[in-house]
């Protein structure tokens, strides 16, 4: 498995945005409950969806047919989303911590426990191309499209040509639509999950031998999130349809780019209508991209006569009330010179010449230059300013970047060679890796790359104990450094004891021996600008501990019910490692069959809580079985599993 789709996570988000996000824990409620059948009264809905990084993937494209929600006790599931007749891929890798509106709805009011995604798996439904630059050892050629003959969905149904994967899903709690209260639905896709995306290259097989198998049963749950005027979303695009009568705002039909991309890049119009407000407080930034010009308006008045009919590119964040507000807005005649605006990961950052690259959906590299004028943002949630005012210019800022940080750049001529950046939006600034120290006063990051010139190793601050990060579980605000663990994420660590901690188990490491060595503790930050620990530079609010991805291993000795716990070596290795299974309910590891007979790989999950799916993990991890493992470090050298997918039928590689 790839250290960051080991790393990462998608989610799906249903925002129903009358105001604030909820939250909150519960179970699902007793199916002997009395039905609660909706009202009339209906709540405006927002469909969002969103995820965060995957480096070696420039394109992970699915096509989401529908979502409905279910009432409480049963019913008739209400619609809050559908596709057009014309089903366009969304690409989850540009949803890097972001998330992308899908359309407005009206829900009837009333309690909801369970939603039902419906998406596309015919072959061709998944787009997967590979980035420009992935990491060594990535199963994929850069900048290469799967072919669709290599990609399997799992547990397809329904006729050929009409395929799809039903996915149901329990609420954590039940959701509550009033029209009176704040209401917000969060469904995350996993991209982290162990079985949500395998690639099985088969021992000795050339390229066209590798299976990429995506599984969406599974890596879906529920995550309430906080608030939704803290989302950050990715920009629209869309047609201008109407400006409002007082120029307070436009409405727009949202637009899609044709996927896979081509150029010059087309629009692929939607039915969803959206409405969008200028800032008047802030201003909205209005460059009009066909004249080159740039202003600051607060209402539409002086551009209204000029936007019918018009594409935009539009960066915009909600209200507390669900009103969507432009904090920038790019228009043209053309949807190609709104589109070339380069999104994607940095895969290069050179300060000498004054240039970043950034990969396309293509998984092409975008090299743009930097000059005296170009100005960098940071968008910050819930600070509305931040759209609006540049955090650096020039070229020497250029030294604040590294490759994984997600962007969208806007040039200042689409038609020009060399592409020149006009503003650099950093939407995400992602730091992670191996963990190679964490002390009292920061965590030292430190990344390896198959182009040995992207490599870093980057030193981060703690925030400052008095700055705000958000709240717990249940609700009480939080100050200061946080930290938890990839597999257990309402379980956070805060307050005066969080840092003490993470340094301690931040020391962990497993040592195969021979030439694998030793494997430390990885994690990931998504890092904070100007903090007063760290003024005008980068500070880590919080780190998420991830399983390092261990290699492909073969089992020595057989798994013991009583231990919990069974050992392995790997290829290139001299050691046995101890590898510890949990069993108990809601924290148990994840395992998994992954089987390949005559071309075709199933993934069938095992249930480590019965004894059903414990009987059969046993069976399986019999010495010599073909185990990979994902799990954390600790520090007597032994490895707590946060996934085990034993391999049956033809053997994979090393």
């Amino acid at each position: 498995m790839n250290r960051n789709i080991l790393s990462s996570a998608v989610g799906l988000t249903l925002a129903l945005s009358l105001a604030a996000c909820g939250g909150g824990g519960g179970g699902t409620p007793n199916s002997n409950s009395t039905p609660t059948t909706p009202q009339a009264v209906n709540a405006p809905v927002s469909v969002l969806v969103s995820d965060a990084t995957s480096e070696d993937w420039a394109t992970i494209g699915v096509k989401v047919l529908g979502i409905t929600l279910t009432p409480q006790g049963g019913g008739t599931p209400v619609s809050v989303y559908t596709a057009p007749s014309t089903a366009p891929l969304i690409n989850l890798v540009q949803l890097d911590q972001l998330s992308e509106i899908l359309g407005n709805t009206q829900v009837p009011v009333g309690t909801y426990t369970s939603a039902t995604l419906t998406i596309a798996a015919n072959p061709g439904d998944i787009l997967l191309t590979s980035s420009a630059n992935p990491q060594a050892g990535f199963a994929a050629a850069p900048a290469t499209t799967i072919p669709s003959s290599q990609i399997q969905v799992q547990n397809p149904s329904g006729a050929t040509g009409a395929q799809t994967v039903t996915i149901n899903v329990n609420l954590t709690s039940p959701l509550v639509v009033s029209s009176s209260g704040s209401n917000a639905l969060d469904l995350e896709f996993d991209l982290g999950h162990p079985a949500f995306l395998i690639a099985h290259v088969p021992a000795g097989a050339a390229a066209g031998g590798i299976v990429w198998a995506v599984n969406f049963n599974g890596p879906v749950r529920h995550h309430p999130i906080a608030s939704l005027a803290n989302r950050i979303l990715r920009h629209t695009y869309g047609t201008v349809s109407a400006v409002n009568s007082d120029n307070s705002g436009i409405t727009i039909t949202k637009d899609l780019p044709t996927l896979p991309a081509v150029s010059p890049e087309t629009a692929v119009p939607t039915s969803q209508s959206l409405s969008i407000l200028a800032d008047a407080t802030n201003g909205t930034i209005f460059y009009d991209v066909d004249a080159k010009t740039k202003a600051t308006i607060d209402n539409f008045s002086t551009v209204a006569a000029t936007l019918g009919g018009k594409y935009v590119r539009v960066a915009a964040r909600y209200q507390q009330n669900g009103d969507l507000v432009a904090t920038r807005i790019w228009a043209s005649s053309n949807f190609n010179s709104v589109w070339v605006s380069p999104e994607g990961h940095v895969l290069d950052v050179d300060t000498t010449a004054g240039t970043i690259t950034v990969t396309s959906e293509a998984g092409s590299p975008i090299v743009l230059s930097v000059d005296q004028s170009t100005q960098f943002f940071k968008r910050v949630p819930g600070v509305d300013s931040s759209d609006g005012t540049p955090i650096g210019t020039g070229a020497g800022f250029l030294t604040n970047l590294v490759r994984g940080f997600k962007v969208h750049a806007s040039v200042v001529d689409p038609l020009a060679t060399p592409l020149v950046a006009q503003t650099v939006e950093i939407e995400t600034a992602t730091y992670g890796g191996l963990i190679s120290a964490a002390t009292t006063n920061g965590v030292t990051y430190a990344r390896s790359f198959s182009n040995s010139a992207n490599d870093y190793t980057v030193t981060l601050p703690y925030i400052a104990a008095a700055s705000a990060n958000g709240t717990d579980s249940a609700g009480n605000p939080i100050n200061g450094f946080k930290w938890w663990n990839f597999a257990y994420p309402t379980l956070v660590t805060d307050g005066a004891a969080a840092i003490g901690d993470f340094v301690t188990l931040s020391t962990g490491a497993v040592n195969f021996g021979g030439t694998l060595g030793a494997i430390r503790t990885y994690g990931t930050t998504y890092a904070t600008w100007n903090d007063p620990a760290a003024p005008n530079a980068w500070a880590a609010p919080w780190v998420v501990v991830q399983p390092s991805p261990l290699p492909l291993a073969t089992v020595t000795t057989p798994y013991d019910t009583n231990s919990g716990s069974f050992s392995m070596t790997a290829n290139k290795g001299t050691n046995a490692v101890t590898v510890g299974v949990s069993t108990t309910a809601g924290s148990a590891t994840l395992a998994y069959q992954i089987d390949r007979a005559n071309g075709v790989v199933s993934v069938s999950p095992l249930d480590l809580t019965t004894s059903a799916g414990l009987a059969s993990f046993t069976t399986d991890l019999a010495a010599g079985a073909q185990v990979r493992v994902a799990g954390v470090p600790q520090a007597d050298g032994t490895v707590k599993a946060y996934s085990v997918s034993v391999m049956t039928g033809e053997a994979a590689a090393q």
